[in-house]
């Protein structure tokens, strides 16, 4: 019989392979982790240049302990349980150098077409929703990375728990960036989130064989009274062949109302050309119902007894109207590694087509010299352009970037960081 080479959830990039035929039922577990720590210098913020010393410049500080247990029979058991922390202070979340301001379209009363005397409404409205930006700055929680348990078999991987989406892996594996640093694509799409990350309460089953791997999950919302608000579905394949790859993936995601929301399609190919791999992808952003503004109105009367439903309601859906999103990212990126030395070059765009017209790319070069298998130095220089009234700033693999001054201000990154893997 031949073997097959199965995936779990691909969430950990942690492939087992399993045989038909067991002996001797063998358990394990691994204490993990990477730190990741560096300076970060970004301009265009309100606060002008600003320069810090930050956690997760490539990748985003973690520890984590993950497990397996040889069940025979081609059966495993598996487990992984994956926390932040950032490593320049110990705290387990962090928030934009920007702190909680947010776009000037999403903060202005006469640029959300309101009349002018509902601004301290909107600026009410405002500070709750800028309080929430950030990396778990609000749940705190301590497995937030990741935390599940499954099931490997001979056809296949079942895992359940919080879990990165299957949009989000398709659109990580065509990334020439591999997702690190400010220069990632997601880092342009990041306020409001354009990408589902990870899921909670997700069931998901994954195969991986020769060069295709795939995945398909379902996460339930938990909102009680409504078992379609909150539900993720999502899906991806990708097939690795001899020097070149292909892939795409699906996340529809509904909100607390039960009203379809964010919702991506990910199209990624890649090539081996000459001593490096070119990379390209294209993905749409579709979400007519965001999430989680539903209360604003019901806040707002709660805080003002002088507030009329009608101002709340209107504040309330000038804030959906703001963060609805409609638009498609490409990115292309070189890649290329010799002996301790990896280069990549990328260039990133966002076209939105919602009204407004928040365009905006990015484009620069990463540089890694690894020291030894496990720690590597790191350079970084990101230039994000933005037009109109776009304002998003650069942040990097383990933090946010939050907005610039004001629409239409650019912004550069320059970092240098270390990296160790344990």
């Amino acid at each position: 019989m031949t073997r097959m080479t199965l995936v779990a959830a691909a969430v950990l990039g942690c492939m087992a392979t399993a045989a038909m035929a067991q002996e001797t039922p063998t358990s394990s577990v691994t204490l993990y982790g990477l730190a990741d720590v560096g300076f970060n210098h970004v301009s265009g913020l309100k606060q002008g240049s600003v320069t810090q010393l930050a956690s997760g410049i490539m990748e985003g500080s973690r520890w984590g302990l993950k497990g397996s247990e040889d069940l025979g029979g081609g059966l495993k058991a598996i487990f992984t349980l994956e926390n932040r922390f950032e490593i320049d202070n110990g705290s387990v979340s962090n928030t934009p150098a920007s702190g909680t301001q947010l776009p000037d379209r999403a903060s202005v009363a006469t640029q959300m077409g309101l009349p002018a005397q509902l601004q301290p409404l909107v600026t009410g409205a405002d500070a709750v929703i800028g309080s929430r930006i950030g990396v778990n700055h609000v749940d705190k929680n301590l497995f937030d990375r990741q935390a599940y348990v499954g099931l490997i078999t001979p056809v296949g991987a079942i895992t359940a728990g919080r879990q990165y989406t299957p949009g989000y892996l398709a659109s990580a594996s065509f990334d020439s960036m591999k997702t690190e640093s400010s220069l990632a694509l997601g880092q342009l799409v990041s306020v409001p989130a354009s990408f589902t990350i990870r899921v909670s309460n997700s069931l998901q089953y994954a195969i991986k064989t020769g060069g295709l791997t795939a995945t398909a999950m379902y996460a339930l919302g938990e909102v009680a009274g409504n078992n379609s608000a909150k539900r993720l579905l999502g899906a991806m394949t990708t097939y690795k062949g001899e020097g070149f790859g292909v892939g795409v993936g699906y996340n529809t995601q509904k909100n607390e109302l039960g009203q379809k929301s964010l919702t991506n399609a990910i199209l990624g190919a890649s090539a081996d050309l000459g001593p490096g791999t070119l990379s390209t992808m294209f993905a749409t952003i579709k979400d007519d119902h965001p999430a989680d503004l539903s209360t604003i109105a019901a806040a707002l009367m709660a805080s003002n007894s002088a507030v009329t439903l009608g101002q709340a309601t209107a504040v309330q859906n000038a804030f959906i109207n703001t963060f609805k999103q409609h638009s498609n990212l490409f990115h292309i990126g070189y890649r290329m590694t010799m002996g301790p030395h990896t280069t990549t070059v990328a260039y990133n765009t966002m076209n939105d087509k919602t009204a407004a017209n928040a365009d905006r790319s990015s484009y620069g070069v990463a540089y890694t010299y690894a020291l030894s298998k496990r720690t590597d130095l790191n350079a970084v220089l990101t230039r994000f352009n933005n037009k109109n009234t776009s304002q998003i700033a650069p942040g990097g693999n383990g933090f946010l970037g939050g907005v610039t001054a004001s629409a239409g201000t650019d912004s550069t990154n320059v970092a240098f960081g270390i990296r160790h893997r344990f």
